[in-house]
């Protein structure tokens, strides 16, 4: 049994670095830096994404908590009290295998901007990974790709991925065993579908050298992202992800800020939860009365940084840039 940390000294002053050059970015724009609860009496009611459940005592009384899979709920909640722009550096952890790019306890960059739209968030997203990146990776090319969910299907396979009809299912069941022969398309949906030719061949296509972003995604995916219809009468979520590579490294949304549609969008999760045999999830009505109160029109996003810090050491596993990781924590 190794004692020893899994990453070395000079990853260990990137990450400081990386850091203070963080902090650095978000003062000269007077972005507030701040703290918010790991442990919480709700959770991430989303079906993909699963928490650590840990008992407290309060007052004698047990009580559930829920390590934070993302500060996104209290963040907003300090988003309707008035806190203007904010962003936060801290641990989250959600229930995974660990693996090459997957640690259960990681570090996440997360930040909210008022009056901004998503495009206006992907260029400052841009800036941001620019400015970590670029000083180690000389090759990085200062031209993104911009494209939509849409756009990457009709290119790849002459197929729009907003039409959910029977005839789509059925070519993208005929995609996946032409591209994909060892996937068992039987229990898979249309959404999953999608996530395995994404995944297994669109991603392998981005730019090795330049950062990809994919914004406008199915309805199906939006989260708490704000659903757009369009004129062709076909609904898109408005959020984004940023690739470099076929390393994703964040996630962004324009903010869904109506109350009903986020008590609708909690309650319909824990729906799916249990119709897939998981157990339902306590939904944050504290973030669900600042929905009331009203939260302002924003855009957000979560970067993973210990990704970011993988690309800034160039290394090919996780574990080399966490201390201690998931197995040896």
């Amino acid at each position: 049994m190794s004692w020893k940390p899994t990453s070395n000294q000079e990853t260990r002053l990137l990450r400081a670095k990386m850091n203070r050059d963080i902090r650095e970015f978000f003062y000269q724009r007077n972005v507030l830096e701040v703290e918010t609860p790991a442990l919480s009496q709700a959770g991430n009611t989303d079906p993909f994404i699963q928490s650590f459940q840990t008992p407290s005592l309060s007052l004698g009384i047990a009580l559930d908590r829920y390590l934070h899979t993302s500060p996104e709920y209290p963040m907003k909640r300090l988003l309707a009290a008035g806190s203007g722009d904010i962003y936060q550096l801290c641990k989250v952890w959600r229930k995974e295998e660990s693996g090459k790019n997957h640690n259960p306890e990681f570090t996440l960059l997360e930040w909210y901007r008022i009056g901004f739209s998503t495009k206006e968030l992907m260029l400052e997203v841009s800036e941001l990974l620019h400015f970590l990146l670029a000083p180690l990776l000389p090759s990085l090319s200062q031209n993104n790709k911009m494209i939509s969910y849409e756009q990457l299907f009709l290119e790849k396979f002459e197929l729009n991925p907003h039409i959910a009809n029977q005839e789509a299912l059925q070519k993208l069941q005929k995609l996946i065993n032409t591209f994909i022969p060892s996937l068992n398309t039987a229990d898979l949906d249309h959404q999953a579908m999608l996530d395995a030719l994404l995944t297994h061949c669109i991603e392998p296509d981005f730019d090795k050298d330049g950062l990809t972003f994919v914004y406008d995604y199915p309805a199906s995916q939006s989260a708490l992202a704000k659903i757009n219809k369009r004129d062709d009468n076909t609904q898109v979520a408005m959020r984004f992800e940023v690739y470099l590579g076929q390393s994703e490294l964040g996630n962004g949304y324009q903010e869904e800020t109506n109350y009903q549609r986020n008590c609708s969008i909690l309650q319909n999760e824990n729906t799916q939860r249990k119709q897939i045999g998981l157990a339902q999830v306590t939904q944050d009505k504290h973030f669900l009365e600042a929905a009331k109160r009203g939260i302002p029109e924003s855009a957000g996003v979560a970067i993973g940084l210990d990704r970011v810090l993988m690309l800034m050491a160039d290394v090919d596993s996780i574990q080399k840039v966490i201390n201690f990781p998931w197995d040896v924590a």
